[in-house]
């Protein structure tokens, strides 16, 4: 792991404890997910991001509500963190009309502007380049808004990553560019298929910073995602962070994993850093173990409540089919 950090800032106690409620939303929002499927309620692609919360939580409690993600359809625990209200995601995933795309993209292109979820790509790859866009409308209105762009290890091999990385620094664009490393680009291990024995290096042919970062250790994330934000606040351009993590439910539900080792899985499901961070805030006096359950409580409310709301909510009806295609005539 690179450890050149100019400025290791170290995140306070309030900060520990807002990271971790945010994997824990993630963490019960996906497994409430997975279960509705399996039940039959939601009948949709689904692509769970388990095992990876470190990564979106860390970096979003960095974040304003107007800094922007643009993430991928495997980025629903990205959205999770961000803050994104619930209700409106769940709608969505059902195919409802209260969704925040009014149920025609499902949970592959959810998007939340006021929250700063902009876009969800099924294009491998491509929240890069939308992510620049942001970073130079950020540039010509002197805001000091940042954009992560989020992408998978296998998206590091297409034209867009080193299209962006190359544009962003020649335009020193307030982008980060974060790398969810989970070891497999859909069914393909990485040593398959990717040159490289760690994407960060790819950041010297572009004269950014790079770092390889443990995504399965919240504050490793949080210090080098501190420190990439505050440099593009300053203008000083973009950051590539790769963070090395584990997938613990395959590319998609029903994935047989067949492309792992035997016993792989399982080593990694191990070392669940969610389980062990709780420990960790408990152990350093961060809080109570009680105070930790009153959290899971509510959180679980929060799911159920945006369970309902999806459930409650109708269908889009067919006049929608026509709608959101073309640039409709507005009255003078």
């Amino acid at each position: 792991m690179s450890d050149t950090l100019t400025n290791r800032a170290t995140p306070d106690a309030a900060t520990q404890l807002d990271i971790y409620r945010r994997m824990l939303r993630i963490e019960r929002n996906d497994d409430a997910t997975q279960t509705q499927i399996r039940r039959g309620r939601i009948t949709a692609p689904y692509y769970s991001g388990r095992g990876q919360e470190c990564i979106p939580a860390a970096i979003s409690n960095l974040l304003n509500d107007d800094d922007k993600i643009c993430t991928i359809y495997r980025g629903i625990h990205d959205m999770v963190a961000k803050d994104m209200p619930l209700k409106p995601l769940w709608a969505e995933i059902m195919g409802k009309v209260d969704g925040t795309c009014k149920g025609k993209g499902g949970p592959m292109h959810l998007t939340h502007p006021e929250t700063g979820v902009m876009v969800t790509t099924g294009v491998v790859g491509s929240s890069m380049p939308i992510a620049n866009g942001f970073g130079w409308a950020a540039l010509l209105d002197g805001s000091k808004q940042v954009t992560i762009a989020y992408f998978g290890d296998g998206a590091s091999n297409i034209g867009a990553f080193h299209e962006s990385l190359n544009l962003a620094s020649v335009w020193k664009l307030p982008v980060i560019f974060v790398c969810q490393n989970n070891g497999f680009a859909e069914h393909t291990r990485y040593e398959n298929g990717t040159s490289v024995d760690y994407i960060a290096k790819r950041a010297i042919g572009y004269g950014m910073p790079g770092y390889t970062v443990d995504g399965n250790d919240p504050v490793d994330v949080w210090q080098h995602a501190y420190e990439a934000i505050e440099r593009a606040r300053a203008g000083e351009g973009p950051t590539l962070l790769e963070c090395k993590t584990f997938r613990f439910c395959g590319h998609l539900i029903g994935d047989d994993n067949k492309y792992m080792d035997p016993g792989e899985l399982d080593a990694a499901k191990e070392k669940d850093p969610l389980p062990k961070y709780r420990q960790k805030l408990i152990d350093d006096g961060v809080v109570t173990e009680a105070q930790l359950e009153e959290m899971k409580t509510a959180i679980e409310a929060e799911v159920q409540e945006a369970i309902e709301f999806g459930v409650a909510s109708e269908f889009p009806p067919m006049e929608e089919l026509r709608r959101d295609v073309f640039a409709e005539e507005i009255p003078a």
